[in-house]
């Protein structure tokens, strides 16, 4: 079984950023990773990757249009077995109960800390049987 983490983010540059950090494990195809500026094109690429794939989706928060913890939702609801870790500038108390009460498998803070990520994945990708 072939392994996607989709990661959501308005922002481009965060898409060369993350494959730069992953370079390793997408090098030895340890799993693949998908990118979706908007929470809208992140329900689409869940619809259409094959859901046995997708292992976690790494999403930020502060979005426009659909935010993330809105994302969240609509993800819990449709797919509750699927692993999300959000990731936002404000950790705050308020922010953190927002996503749990959501169903956030977890929640990063920018800058993310890419050695807590990775961990995340392996834990993550263990869960399904996936080795990393």
């Amino acid at each position: 079984m072939s392994a996607a983490i989709l990661v959501v983010d308005d922002e481009q540059d965060i898409e060369p950023l993350f494959r730069q950090q992953f370079r390793r494990e997408l090098r030895q195809g340890a799993f693949a990773m998908e990118f979706a500026l908007s929470a809208a094109e992140a329900l689409k690429r869940i619809e259409t990757v094959d859901a046995s794939e997708v292992v976690l989706i790494v999403s930020d928060i502060n979005m426009p249009g659909m935010n993330g913890l809105d994302l969240l939702e609509r993800i819990k609801t449709d797919r509750p077995e699927l692993a999300v870790v959000m990731v936002t500038a404000y950790g705050d108390d308020d922010t953190r109960q927002a996503a749990a009460d959501r169903g956030a498998d977890s929640l990063l803070t920018k800058p993310v800390d890419f050695a807590v990520l990775r961990a995340e994945i392996v834990v993550r990708m263990a869960e399904r049987g996936i080795g990393a």
